[in-house]
């Protein structure tokens, strides 16, 4: 499956779920076949940009919507997986990639465990996602459904959209976050005088 027909395969199934509709209510409301429909929710075909469009517009969501990777799920990569690809002097280790528009924060965060072990942090806007790489120390974190322990040199992406929680399970973590979050407008539209 290629990995555009399946991002848009997820993101139909997801926003089609979400807003719960049936197979046959999108494809009414779309104009999209019942039977193409379900080619591309199992990742086949190639949707044209007019049939991702329609899909789009029954989903009341942008086009761009169905094409940008949107409260993904967790993803692990611990240390003992981690694989280096080598180079002349040099080596590096891939932790993770995605595609979209949006920007980008990088902290290193400090977090020191305390009496208040549950540590639980509101939802950002829709399609955050954070990038985490612990540096040192022990760290409990993920969505509230779905934490993950994690060690030094482990790391994680999950969605930042949802609370999440950031626990100490060590006397001090030091880790390296990104966090990613969607295009946003950044000047308001003009306002026409009447």
């Amino acid at each position: 499956m290629h990995a555009d027909n399946e991002l848009i395969a997820f993101n139909t199934r997801r926003f089609r779920l979400e807003r719960g509709m049936s197979l046959g209510e999108l494809a009414r409301r779309s104009g999209v076949s019942k039977q193409t429909l379900s080619k591309i929710e199992a990742g086949g075909g190639n949707p044209t940009i007019e049939t991702l469009a329609a899909l789009a517009g029954a989903l009341d969501i942008t086009t761009r919507r169905l094409l940008t990777q949107w409260g993904t799920p967790v993803f692990v990569q611990r240390q003992a997986e981690a694989e280096w690809q080598e180079g002349d002097g040099w080596s590096h280790r891939m932790l993770d990639e995605i595609y979209g528009s949006g920007y980008v924060r990088t902290v290193l965060l400090r977090l020191e465990r305390t009496s208040d072990e549950d540590r639980v942090v509101d939802g950002h806007q829709p399609g955050t996602l954070h990038h985490l790489y612990v540096i040192s120390g022990k760290l409990r974190t993920g969505p509230l459904t779905d934490t993950v322990d994690l060690s030094a040199g482990d790391f994680v992406r999950f969605p930042g959209d949802v609370p999440h929680a950031n626990v100490c399970l060590s006397d001090r973590v030091i880790a390296h976050m990104v966090t990613t979050l969607p295009q946003v407008r950044q000047f308001r539209p003009p306002v026409r005088a009447s």
